[in-house]
């Protein structure tokens, strides 16, 4: 029986209450997520968000877990999501993934966005530019399911279930616009 992971110890990386780029609990073994945006989780309380993904970490034999979003605007309603990307705010994204993920061979990454990709359409441009600049890491993705239209879905949406494999270059050929 694994030990119940704690939410201590959490490292945060962004700017203020506007943006997160990285919010992590440091281990051998990471769960690495791809989520929609961040919402009120710091390094001193998680949100009912991340209570599930370190549930579903810990159930999927990680003892660890390092939370990214699409896009790191922090705002509790998807709504309110920038109309038109932030170009400085999305490559600064991008450079905190990469440097989360530095010391990281072949990472397990769960998709966990949901519908909500499709709220804006830069969000499908943000998803492919994680997954190329990562590429180099050769990571396994992974989903709890998946949403009526495809998408990996929301942990909050998910239960526990065991990770399974995902398909990313398909993935991402369905949602080119």
């Amino acid at each position: 029986m694994t030990k119940a992971m704690k939410y201590e110890n959490v490292k945060m990386v962004g700017d203020n209450d506007k943006a997160r780029y990285v919010l992590r609990k440091d281990g051998e073994k990471p769960l690495v997520v791809i989520g929609f945006n961040p919402s009120t989780a710091n390094e001193a309380k998680a949100d009912a968000t991340m209570a599930r993904v370190m549930g579903i970490a810990e159930r999927n034999g990680f003892d660890s877990f390092i939370m990214l979003n699409l896009y790191p605007q922090r705002t509790t309603k998807p709504a309110g999501l920038d109309r038109e990307m932030n170009d400085g705010l999305h490559q600064k994204n991008l450079r905190q993934i990469k440097e989360a993920l530095k010391d990281i061979d072949k990472p397990t990454v769960l998709l966990a966005f949901g519908n909500n990709i499709g709220l804006r359409p830069y969000l499908r441009t943000c998803l492919r530019d994680i997954v190329t600049a990562i590429s180099d890491k050769s990571p396994r993705y992974v989903q709890v399911g998946t949403t009526k239209w495809g998408n990996p879905r929301h942990p909050l949406y998910a239960g526990y279930p065991e990770l399974a494999d995902f398909d990313i270059d398909t993935y991402l050929t369905s949602i080119r616009s």
